[in-house]
């Protein structure tokens, strides 16, 4: 399968039709579940209670638009939560396409997939924070469809969409209107809200509020390491997962206003009518932040738009210079897979040969460098072809070495233990779906492998899923990943660098990619 990326993403939105919620279609009927603003309507899926489109903040439009999360005014009769609810507004009003299904300012709903329904359970919950980056895509995607978790570890599954890109990330708090004190951060904001919702409510659907995992990958596992830096979360969770989430930094309130002064540019207004935003349409703000993405190059922690490190709601980068000490005894597991770039790539970097490889690497490293990485690369991989090198190079200093590093000052905390994973198991595609492409955990860890385009048909992935969704539902139970159905897998720390390598044949290995991380560190200044 050679795909574009719209491609890729859509078949990875559609897999999740053929989850399991489709098995139990003849065995659904009703179930209904008290929440602190109003009793919902559900669906009983087998033994599986799914409700969507919960709300747990009211609608950020008008009045709420840039403002903290408010709850939702109460209903009276039964809602019903039998569909998605709609995505954080994302998409270009000039091409009327949506990235991830329908888009609204009311989009604080959560979904929550459970055995149980006020049975004084106390199951673990898992929270998942979605990726895209801080600027697209929802919860509201059927790739992250809870079911089979909810099955297989009697766990509690959480999914949520919150406020991203320009509507939840732009810093206005600079300049003179002191109830924007906080926009640049209210997306993260909405996260801590639907926390404190399950702290208040998860135990109406068999849920431990004491034990609640947050993970996420990419844009999610990012999302993760900021709260880990939230003092507003600290003690809403217990244990985190960060899949790819290689955020070290955010935007400093520098970047962070010059980005502010465009909107408003963009948008025709001063400081002074700053308020006048809330009142706008909301296709001419849509309008206004794509055409500020399209003309600003990427800030510092993520790209344009991102929570900013304002000193107040986020007072530590999540770890810059160092790790953030506001959750330091948080058990967490960070990693990366082995060739994370070939998901974005063009269809000319897998036909590399050896220049346009060298051109490439240089890019990355420097002229000056070039021979030295290299040759590296070159040792640790001998049968790699010069598009593979590259590809190793671009994902280890995008994402692998910065997961390096987020282990590496956890650890240094000397507090919680950290656990790092490497996962190099390979896909049987080829283009943007070749070799371990960004992704590709998260039909490991949901348990989706059987239906999921990139390991559908594979019974070795079918294995792996089976062995890395119980360590993660185990990590979420206790704190501790080991379950016996991988080696024993220790704490990392400076001495050992101990990384559990996640393939057909699992194993915990010391410092598996030492002369790369050697090479690369200095070079990327982490």
């Amino acid at each position: 399968m050679n795909l574009n990326r719209r491609e890729f993403i859509r078949l990875t939105s559609l897999s999740g039709l053929l989850l399991p919620g489709s098995v139990a279609l003849a065995q659904q009927s009703n179930v209904d579940a008290d929440t602190q603003f109003g009793r919902i309507r559900g669906i009983k899926a087998g033994a599986v209670n799914i409700f969507k489109s919960v709300p747990y903040g009211a609608s950020t439009a008008g009045a709420n638009r840039f403002m903290p999360p408010r709850d939702p005014v109460p209903w009276r009769e039964y809602r019903e939560a039998f569909e998605y609810g709609p995505a954080a507004p994302q998409s270009d009003p000039a091409t009327g396409r949506q990235q991830d299904g329908f888009e609204s300012e009311d989009c604080l709903v959560l979904n929550v997939w459970t055995r149980g329904i006020d049975d004084g359970g106390k199951r673990p919950v898992m929270f998942w924070c979605h990726g895209g980056g801080f600027r697209t895509l929802s919860g509201s995607s059927p790739r992250y469809d809870g079911t089979n978790l909810a099955m297989r570890g009697d766990v509690v599954v959480v999914t949520i969409n919150h406020r991203l890109n320009m509507m939840g990330f732009t810093h206005f708090g600079d300049m003179g209107h002191t109830d924007f004190e906080s926009s640049g951060t209210v997306g993260m904001q909405d996260i801590v809200h639907a926390l404190k919702w399950v702290q208040n409510n998860i135990e109406q659907f068999g849920g431990d509020p004491e034990r609640v995992m947050i993970f996420g990958e990419s844009g999610g596992g990012r999302k993760v390491a900021t709260l880990l830096g939230m003092p507003s979360a600290k003690g809403l969770f217990h244990a985190a997962v960060i899949e790819s989430g290689a955020t070290l930094r955010l935007p400093d309130r520098e970047n962070a206003n010059s980005l502010a002064e465009r909107v408003l540019d963009e948008l025709k207004l001063s400081r002074v009518n700053l308020p006048q935003i809330q009142q706008l349409p909301l296709n001419r703000i849509m309008a206004a932040y794509h055409a500020v993405v399209a003309s600003n190059p990427p800030t510092d922690g993520g790209g344009t738009f991102a929570p900013t490190m304002d000193g107040e709601i986020l007072p530590y980068h999540p770890f810059w210079p160092s790790a953030s000490p506001v959750n330091p005894d948080v058990p967490v597991i960070v990693g990366a897979n082995r060739t994370e770039m070939t998901y974005f790539a063009e269809d000319a970097a897998f036909q590399l040969d050896e220049a346009g490889m060298r051109d490439r690497v240089s890019e990355i490293v420097g002229q000056d460098k070039l021979d030295a990485v290299v040759n590296v690369y070159r040792q640790a991989n001998p049968d790699a072809s010069p598009a593979e090198i590259y590809f190793l190079v671009f994902s280890d200093s995008r994402y692998v070495m910065q997961s390096i590093t987020i282990a590496q000052r956890r650890a240094a905390l000397g507090a919680g233990p950290t656990y790092l994973y490497y996962l190099t198991w390979e896909t049987a595609e080829t283009g943007r779906g070749a070799m371990s492409p960004h992704t590709l955990d998260i039909p490991f860890i949901f348990d989706n492998a059987r239906d999921h385009p990139l390991t559908a048909g594979s019974d070795s992935a079918i294995v792996l899923a089976d062995k890395i969704s119980d360590t993660i539902i185990e990590f979420a139970r206790s704190g501790n990943p080991n379950m016996g159905k991988l080696p024993l897998w220790r704490p990392y720390n400076a001495e050992t660098r101990a990384t559990m390598v996640w393939n057909d044949s699992s194993q915990v290995l010391n410092d598996p990619i030492g002369r790369q991380r050697e090479i690369l560190l200095p070079i990327l200044s982490l």
